[in-house]
């Protein structure tokens, strides 16, 4: 049977719903809290407490000092006792020997009761605050504890952990009561002395991504996806959602048969009106989409600074814009595009107004001139509120339509003469300019300055200020024409190191210079033939000249002009190895070294002749040219 400490410990282990080894390290720091208590020991001193969680026991180990007698006995232990622990201990050692105490007494045990409450609070708020991190961004249920005007909701959720709702993060015109349900997501989690604080959120965008994710299944496989959530919380939302598969309408599956999924979220967040529309890759389509219900005449788009110009009719422009420019505002947010928006009849007389003022546009200007009194009058007769006649409402928008293009066509050849020119700004300037702080220019203390508020903080970012638009620079306050001619002095006597080429780019420019110094070496190395010779017959080539008349002396000169045509032989036949000519064969086989040769003069023949010699003796055999 297990006694009275096992059970004890098993009960808060099934209360506090922690891991053994949390509880048991706690009351192991409350032991060593205690005996600092009981004793009165120096917290510098090491102390370690063990617990057997079977039978309770707790056995307390200190650092002490190995003496010959022992006058604290808190911070000395004896030689001998030392060496049962540690068998090498010596005089002055430090080892670490068991000294339970008999009793902690009260104050102790009251210690190490407070100690253990406090170490099982703390492992309680960690392990709630590990636990809601992971579920920031999900819906949690929970119970209202407590309802307060100025700082909230108090909601009891799991593992006894308190949330907060902030009136900011309740949808407008809500009530509750205590002990009502509540759904919300976890927005943040922070950190405080007390323990994790949870605040939680109904007014977020993502509660109703969530909510959209439990009632429509396509969403939560990942057949439909939620490109972008506009909302007002109890008010109205725009959805904008697509498919990942051909066939699926994105639309029909969020709204459900008879609207039944869409009515669900609807009563979740309190008669919340939503508005589902499919998203578009094209601008145009998906903001003439977000303006739903309204219907659009034309949608103008501004690229350089994302602004678009709807345009509706009259009895659509109320629509259009909705309550307090609510409907305009959450298409803007959807879109992410500032939308401006028109009716025909104004949208016609600003394009009027363009033609007569702008003179970008006097091609489309020349071009409407005799459709201009025809729009005026039909302005004017709506001026004085009669019935236009529909096709009076198509000329209208034909001619805004003409000028809108001819517009947005301009402003998108300005970009992109503009991107044209930064570009062609931008190659000119090296790329370690914009790696270089303009203090490197030497600038007076002042200019430096001005120049690093303006954000012109590299010699590269200033240079394309320089190219782009000098007036720019010149324009800062402080700039005057003298520091303009310095910044522009040391523009021009900056220089730039050259880069260290990469490795592999110096060994790809080495490889072809090998290549050809190994060419070069190869063509010194092969023998050389005079053109002179190259031209003469084969037979000229090696045929010995006549000798001289019979009875006359050899000449030194003769043999050395003899040798010396013997050599190019030698060096004609050495050239020739690798072509296939049989002859050439021949030929290079008769040739061979001066030291078997042996040039005698003929007396019966009367001329010179050369004679083979033999390795097997001094006899001679005249050789056949």
């Amino acid at each position: 049977m297990k006694n009275e400490f096992a059970l004890a410990f098993n009960e808060i282990l099934e209360e506090k719903q922690l891991p053994k080894e949390i509880i048991l390290s706690a009351i192991e720091s409350a032991m060593v809290s205690a005996y600092r208590r009981a004793v009165n020991a120096s917290s510098a001193q090491e102390v370690r407490a063990t617990l057997d969680p079977e039978t309770g026991k707790v056995v307390i180990y200190a650092e002490k000092e190995v003496v010959d007698g022992v006058q604290d006995e808190r911070t000395e232990v004896q030689l001998e006792a030392a060496r049962q622990v540690q068998p090498e201990a010596q005089l002055g050692d430090m080892v670490i020997v068991e000294t339970t105490p008999k009793d902690f007494g009260r104050v102790a045990a009251q210690t190490a009761r407070q100690v253990i409450q406090q170490r099982i609070r703390e492992a309680e708020r960690q392990m709630q605050a590990d636990f809601f991190n992971k579920q920031v961004g999900e819906i949690i249920s929970g119970t209202v504890q407590a309802v307060n005007t100025t700082q909230g909701v108090t909601v009891g959720l799991e593992m006894k952990a308190e949330g907060l709702m902030p009136p900011s993060q309740k949808i407008p015109g809500e009530r509750f009561k205590v002990h009502d349900r509540v759904r919300a997501i976890v927005l943040e989690v922070k950190d405080n002395p007390r323990g994790p604080q949870i605040i939680l959120s109904r007014a977020h965008r993502n509660f109703l991504r969530r909510l959209l994710e439990n009632e429509v299944p396509e969403i939560y496989h990942g057949i439909v996806e939620i490109r972008a959530i506009a909302r007002e919380p109890g008010q109205r939302a725009k959805v904008a959602v697509s498919a990942t598969q051909p066939n699926v309408d994105p639309v029909g599956a969020c709204v459900g048969i008879k609207g039944v999924r869409i009515q669900a979220i609807v009563k979740e967040l309190h008669d919340e009106k939503i508005d589902i529309i499919e998203w578009n890759p094209d601008p145009v389509v998906y903001i003439s989409k977000a303006i739903s219900p309204a219907k659009v005449s034309g949608v103008y788009l501004n690229e350089s600074d994302k602004t678009a110009t709807v345009v509706v009719h009259e009895d659509q422009l109320s629509l259009a814009i909705g309550r307090d420019g609510q409907n305009a505002r959450l298409a803007a947010k959807l879109t992410g595009w500032r939308i401006d928006i028109k009716s025909l009849t104004e949208a016609a007389g600003d394009a009027i107004s363009k033609l007569q003022t702008d003179s970008s546009l006097s091609v489309i200007a020349e071009y409407e001139k005799d459709n201009v009194p025809l729009i005026e009058a039909i302005l004017a007769k709506k001026a004085e509120n009669q019935v236009l006649m529909p096709e009076e409402f198509f000329s209208l928008i034909q001619f805004v339509e003409r000028v809108e293009r001819r517009t947005v066509e301009k402003k998108r050849a300005e970009a992109a003469a503009a991107e044209e020119r930064f570009a062609e700004a931008r190659a000119g300037i090296p790329l370690q300019a914009f790696e270089m702080d303009i203090e490197t220019l030497g600038l007076p203390e002042h200019v430096y300055a001005i120049l690093t508020e303006a954000e012109h903080r590299t010699v590269g970012d200033l240079m394309m200020a320089m190219k782009l638009d000098p007036d720019s620079v010149l324009g800062l306050p402080g700039i005057g024409p003298k520091a303009m001619q310095a910044i522009q002095s040391a523009l021009g006597a900056v220089s730039f190191p050259e880069p260290e080429k990469p490795a592999e780019a110096v060994a790809a420019e080495e490889e072809p210079q090998a290549a050809a110094a190994a060419e070069t070496a190869e063509a010194v190395s092969e023998p050389v033939i005079l053109a002179e010779e190259a031209e003469q017959p084969a037979e000229e080539k090696v045929e010995v000249a006549a000798a001289t008349e019979p009875g006359q002396e050899e000449e030194p000169e003769e043999e050395k002009d003899f040798e010396k045509l013997f050599s190019m032989q030698n060096l004609k036949v050495e050239a020739a190895v690798g072509e296939e000519d049989e002859g050439a064969k021949k030929d290079k086989d008769k040739k061979k070294s001066r030291k078997d040769r042996v040039i005698e003069y003929d007396e019966e023949r009367g001329e010179k002749v050369a004679r083979k010699k033999h390795k097997r003796g001094d006899s001679l055999e005249e050789e056949t040219w």
